[in-house]
């Protein structure tokens, strides 16, 4: 009885060790997963040779033009994709249950409104993460834990769009896309502006709030579903908000960002990334 007992504690030791190593070295295949997509989306870039300029604005409602001038991108390079950085972002996967600490790196693409996200936490101690891509037309969200097994696997209509409508909540970041013909701009008033996206058959649109400096404020949309790990889709609003603007390289950027949900029992800050660093690629043709 006594041998039994110490071949079980021995093979609990080794098991745990074993996890434990497992959980903490650096291969990912979820991580390796999504820097093949990264990989192959960056291959079919075209060249981008052109900078911002005033003419390229010129059909913009007046709130969107403030917004290029305020950030100051007349007269700079056109960026191909941007990379944005966010560490120790407050995450809460369902509404009242505790926050997570993600960090969670994003690639948004020009030519195609194509979107690459990666989640990386832990549960318990026990990795977590995810692939948030929307690529040529469809969305998808993927969860992996302890490395190997799904917890979810969201895909179909309404996360095409909820995807697609993502994109455009982004495209002032990456101003390029904001300049695209998937995009169209309509006036609302001096601070307020209707944005509108198509792609591939499905459509999304919102409005975006500027201040009168041209710092833009929000978007808020009701295309977005709020789709739960089990499958469950609510059709609520949806906010991105964009704070404390800092220059960067010269440019004008939010270093917050922010997305709500807006419940009828109260809204939601789901997603509160701090300190953002934003990267952007300039794929010349030389």
């Amino acid at each position: 009885m006594k041998t039994v007992i110490i071949i079980l504690l021995t093979s609990i030791i080794i098991i745990t060790i074993g996890l434990y190593i497992f959980f903490n070295i650096s291969y990912s295949k979820t991580k390796t997963e999504f820097n093949k997509k990264v990989s192959q989306q960056i291959a079919t870039l075209n060249s981008v040779n052109d900078e911002f300029t005033y003419d390229d604005i010129d059909y913009l409602p007046l709130p969107v033009k403030r917004y290029f001038e305020y950030c100051g991108y007349i007269g700079t390079p056109k960026m191909s994709y941007m990379v944005a950085k966010f560490k120790d972002v407050d995450f809460i996967m369902l509404p009242n249950k505790p926050k997570l600490k993600i960090d969670y790196t994003q690639y948004n693409f020009v030519n195609e409104p194509n979107r690459l996200a990666f989640i990386d936490t832990a549960l318990y101690g026990v990795p977590f993460q995810g692939i948030d891509s929307y690529i040529g037309g469809s969305g998808n969200m993927k969860g992996v834990i302890a490395k190997s097994f799904n917890l979810f696997n969201q895909h179909g209509q309404e996360m095409d769009q909820a995807s697609l409508v993502t994109v455009l909540a982004e495209s002032l970041v990456i101003p390029n896309v904001a300049l695209q013909n998937y995009i169209i701009w309509e006036s609302v008033d001096d601070t307020h502006v209707k944005a509108k996206i198509a792609y591939k058959g499905i459509s999304a649109s919102g409005i975006f709030t500027f201040s009168k400096t041209g710092e833009a404020l929000s978007f808020t949309t009701k295309d977005r579903a709020a789709i739960s790990t089990d499958g469950v889709k609510q059709k609520i609003a949806w906010s991105a908000v964009y704070e404390n603007y800092k220059k960067s390289n010269g440019i004008m950027q939010p270093t917050v960002l922010k997305a709500v949900w807006h419940y009828k029992s109260g809204d939601v800050t789901y997603f509160d990334g701090r300190d953002v660093k934003f990267e952007y690629s300039y794929n010349f043709n030389i």
